[in-house]
């Protein structure tokens, strides 16, 4: 029984944080974190209002007096702190994060000499001056792929993750790792991610395996997780994650938090849909939570959204050959289906197109099927477009970038489990 022990003052540091999916869920676990480090300042913000400033009363961080509360890239963090970092050898239990992924991503140019790839080399920095006691790394499938552009021929074009776990069990780590189809631990969408969990060679956790493997254990955990925090064994279906935020028969409001007018939202207190999953979600909220607004689309754009939804297959990207009969030049969008789990959340709001309304999905539902309670606040834009794109870091943005806390929560009880 996992969740029968005792806490203990287990700590961690994350790291590429993003808006704090990853903390969110080592938190909800049981886990302490010292400090996060983001370089973009939108993301930050959302990690730091909602896990480090006391939002609700609640604080996931006990932040340093040497680090100030803002975004800082980990380059520049190891420039700056590394003496710091030096003083904290052996006193953090956890190191966790997951490098950008886009240089690994198969939906991106995947070419090695993608500069994002290189922050891994700052990680392993870190995991050198920290010496944790467990790692924990989270990318995409991508990450497992040799790459076939820009290759490095003295690199016999190795899959990055073999680089990196060597490069782990050299400085004198037990390394595990493997794809991990998040949707087994109540993630509404098909989300499959590649995970390193790594343990300190001398560290007694390695005994309490008994000759498993972290992610085998994690494995037996996944019945005992979701009956813990309320869920049915089965897959969750899109509709059980957003059913109530449906706008059908619903009355209509001005959106609190859009910085332009003219935008609506549900109204969040009538909804009368519930499921167990739903129910997790809200815990209890009764005001109404911020990035509900709906799209507004124009009119040729609904027409289409309609076309496509009564003429293409649901639950699955649509074919090259509707593209080509619909006129649609966008590669990857999805028309749901109700009763499956969704598709994988991305980055762009126009990848998915709602179930049963012709638009697609509020920042809110996004976030819900990422497993974000309804309590956390994100901050910032919107969306972004052209040339801002490149600086800024929008609410879809870092909620598609995000580690679904309902996982994170997951692994930080089974490694909660280890270390104690």
């Amino acid at each position: 029984m996992i969740d029968s022990f005792n806490n203990s003052d287990l700590s961690f540091v994350d790291v590429f944080a993003g808006c704090g999916g990853l903390s969110l869920g080592l938190a909800s676990a049981g886990w302490t974190g010292r400090f996060a480090i983001e370089k973009n300042p939108d993301a930050f913000n959302t990690l730091a209002t909602n896990l480090v400033s006391g939002k609700n009363n609640k604080k996931s961080f006990e932040w340093p007096r040497w680090l100030p509360q803002s975004a800082i890239s980990t380059t520049n963090f190891l420039a700056e702190y590394s003496n710091e970092l030096m003083a904290l050898k052996g006193k953090v239990t956890l190191l966790s994060g997951g490098p950008p992924c886009q240089g690994f991503s198969l939906a991106g140019r995947r070419t090695q000499s993608d500069p994002r790839n290189a922050l891994t080399d700052d990680y392993i920095e870190m995991v050198k001056l920290l010496e944790p006691r467990f790692l924990l790394v989270e990318n995409v499938r991508g990450f497992t792929l040799p790459f076939k552009k820009n290759a490095n021929a003295e690199l016999n074009n190795t899959p990055y993750s073999e680089q990196v776990q060597e490069r782990l069990e050299k400085i004198g780590y037990k390394v595990y790792s493997g794809l991990v189809d998040l949707s087994l631990y109540g993630v509404p969408q098909t989300r499959k991610r590649f995970i390193i969990i790594a343990i300190k060679s001398d560290d007694p956790a390695l005994l309490k395996l008994d000759g498993k493997t972290p992610l085998e254990e994690l494995e037996l955990y996944r019945s005992e997780f979701l009956a813990n925090k309320g869920l049915p064994q089965k897959l969750i279906s899109v509709k059980d994650a957003i059913g109530d935020l449906e706008t059908a028969g619903k009355t209509l409001i001005s959106c609190s938090d859009s910085p332009q007018k003219g935008y609506q939202q549900v109204d969040y207190a009538i909804a009368k849909f519930r499921t167990p999953f739903i129910e997790l979600m809200r815990n209890g909220l009764e005001s109404a939570p911020n990035s509900l607004r709906l799209p507004r689309h124009a009119a040729s754009t609904i027409r289409q959204f309609g076309e496509i939804m009564e003429s293409c297959p649901k639950g699955r990207s649509i074919s090259k050959s509707d593209r080509s009969r619909l006129n649609i030049k966008k590669h990857a969008l999805t028309p749901l289906l109700h009763s499956l789990p969704s598709s994988t959340v991305t980055t762009l709001p126009d990848d998915i197109i709602h179930y049963s309304e012709p638009r697609i999905l509020t920042a809110r539902e996004n976030a819900r099927l990422q497993t974000f309670p309804d309590s956390f606040e994100f901050t910032g834009q919107y969306t972004t477009g052209g040339a801002g794109r490149k600086l800024s870091c929008p609410r879809y943005t870092q909620i598609g970038n995000a580690v679904p806390p309902l996982f994170a929560e997951a692994i930080g009880r089974l490694l909660r489990k280890l270390a104690s």
